[in-house]
């Protein structure tokens, strides 16, 4: 009996679809481990947690292609997973290093589309290679989706099979590993993507609280109070800035001419040995606008910030923000205040003044009080300005690379003198009031990374913090009728100018520069106070919310080296 062509051309065809569905298979987990390899090379892990770190993830992702005969659709299944590889690389290629953190997943939830487009056109290189990678992958499972193709029997017990015993492999190393850790938390802290999951659920679990803090702090008091003693107007100021590094500062030894004009200032006082308690803004600017401590993290959802304390002291409180609204912490805090103003593009910080001014003329109150939330250094460091203050060249939109790292620089460094008119000029405008109180408190929320050193570091909110995001600039400014009504302060705040502090004591600076009396003003914290502890320990917020000394926040050589030689003692 004739064999059929049909039947021959039916044979040979369900045999080349098998084989492309197993290289497609392969072509999963071998896509899907890259970001582990490339783990295990920048992270200083014992051997025994680089074998579990590559083998665990490795034979679960082997297991997990062919749990199906449908490859392509338990491809698809797996998107969080290719969803996680796709972030982990990007954040090597800035970074160099780290998992993905809690506070990235919070970034994801609190950034506007502007930043993040701002960012992605500057990154473009990952953002190519993560698509070269990870779009074929899910394009061929589409098609194998489509085209109903199934992997061989062979092809799938040979691979599963190969799969659990390497996951088996993996987990028995998981002993010596935890054995060997400094940490002790093997798999929820080195293994991705655990970790990227435990960082996912922990950065929900923060969102929540922040969404609840209404309630949570419902009924909070400061039981502030303060002497009627000043007879003229006053006006103070709070300006939280961003990403503004000390190192980059003239008035800090910088050798570029960053600070023209505050250097001229004579009644400016700097805070030389000032620390932020966190490298990401959703995190350090609650911690500016609230009294806890960074070893009282979950106070913080419980008490009301600094807008509700001026209140209770009988001021009229302004939040003015050039940045966007964010459902987080520092809106629940700022929405205390009796008036809010959200400045819109294109955000240089002068109009930040120019609101000042505006609600200065239009306020009958004789106690004002302003936060100020400024865009700062915020990247694209070259969108910060206008252009009259480019000048550092060539400081043009370029990609995030090495051979960029001076343009970058110029525009960083564009950006700082940008500030410092901005702070002359908000000084300038004060000084000008006839008859006014007034004082300013201005410190930088964190630092930032310009590719600095051999580890071609780039940004701020890393996992493990760098001397670059830490050393952040703060001033504070008097003005002379605020002198001359409170005798003594302004030469406190000279006499610790050098004093070890963290960002923890601006809360209490300030409401002590403003007179104000409460049982949550601690004067042992405050810049102002003679009573300032100069012994006092300073702690870190790490990724996981726990309060750390600095030497804990994932420094290496390069940064103790950079503290040292600007003289701070960790």
């Amino acid at each position: 009996m004739a064999t059929s062509p049909n039947r021959h051309r039916v044979r040979v065809w369900r045999h080349t679809r098998s084989r492309f569905t197993t290289l497609l298979t392969v072509y999963f987990f071998v896509a899907l481990i890259i970001p582990n390899c490339v783990l295990a090379c920048t992270e200083h892990y014992p051997a025994w947690t680089v074998e579990a770190l590559i083998l665990l993830p490795l034979g679960f992702y082997m297991m997990w292609s062919v749990l199906l005969r449908r490859s392509g659709i338990m491809i698809w299944c797996a998107f969080p997973f290719i969803f996680f590889s796709t972030f982990q690389i990007v954040l090597l290629y800035l970074f160099g290093n780290s998992v993905i953190a809690t506070d990235m997943f919070t970034n994801l939830l609190t950034t506007n589309p502007g930043e993040a487009g701002e960012l992605l056109e500057n990154i473009y290189p990952a953002v190519v290679l993560v698509l070269a990678i990870y779009l074929p992958l899910l394009w061929f499972a589409a098609r194998e989706i489509g085209h109903k193709r199934y992997i061989s029997r062979t092809a799938r017990m040979t691979v599963g099979l190969t799969g659990a015993s390497l996951f088996v492999l993996g987990a028995l190393a998981l002993w010596p590993a935890y054995h060997f850790s400094e940490h002790k938390h093997v798999l929820r802290d080195e293994i991705f993507p655990v970790n990227a999951f435990y960082n996912m659920r922990l950065s929900g679990i923060e969102f929540r609280k922040a969404y609840r803090f209404d309630d949570t702090s419902e009924g909070f008091s400061y039981s502030a109070s303060r002497p009627d003693r000043v007879p003229e107007r006053e006006i103070y100021l709070y300006i939280i800035g961003e990403a503004s590094r000390a190192m980059n500062w003239q008035l800090m030894g910088y050798g570029r001419p960053t600070n023209p004009r505050l250097s001229q200032e004579k009644e400016v006082v700097l805070f030389r040995n000032m620390l932020t308690q966190s490298n990401t803004t959703h995190k350090s600017v609650p911690l500016f606008l609230s009294s806890v401590g960074t070893h009282q993290h979950e106070e913080l959802f419980r008490r009301k910030g600094l807008p509700a304390l001026f209140n209770e002291a009988g001021f009229d409180t302004w939040f003015i923000s050039n940045q966007s609204q964010q459902g987080a912490m520092i809106d629940r805090l700022a929405h205390d205040a009796r008036h809010l103003v959200y400045i819109r593009s294109p955000r240089h910080d002068m109009q930040l003044l120019e609101e000042v001014q505006k609600a200065v003329r239009r306020s009958s109150s004789p106690r004002l009080f302003f936060i100020l939330h400024c865009y700062g250094s915020h990247f694209s460091y070259h969108e910060r300005y206008p252009r009259e203050f480019a000048r550092f060249l060539p400081d043009g939109n370029v990609s995030i690379a090495p051979q960029n790292a001076r343009e970058l620089c110029n525009a960083y460094d564009n950006s700082v003198c940008y500030t410092d008119h901005f702070l002359a000029e908000t000084i300038a405008y004060l000084r000008s009031l006839s008859g006014v109180s007034s004082a300013v408190l201005y410190c930088a929320d964190h630092g930032e990374d310009l590719l600095d050193d051999e580890r071609q570091r780039f940004l701020h909110a890393s996992p493990t913090a760098t001397a670059y995001q830490l050393w952040v600039a703060s001033l504070a400014w008097f003005s002379p009728d605020y002198r001359a009504a409170f005798p003594g302060v302004a030469e406190t705040a000279a006499a610790n100018s050098d004093v070890p502090a963290n960002t923890h004591a601006l809360f209490h600076t300030m409401a002590q520069i403003a007179a104000i009396s409460s049982p949550y003003v601690r004067d042992s914290v405050s810049l102002v106070s003679p009573a300032f502890d100069r012994r006092a320990p300073r702690y870190y917020l790490n990724d996981h919310n726990e309060a750390v000394p600095y030497l804990r926040a994932g420094l290496r050589p390069q940064d103790l080296e950079v503290f040292r030689k600007n003289g701070i003692e960790l």
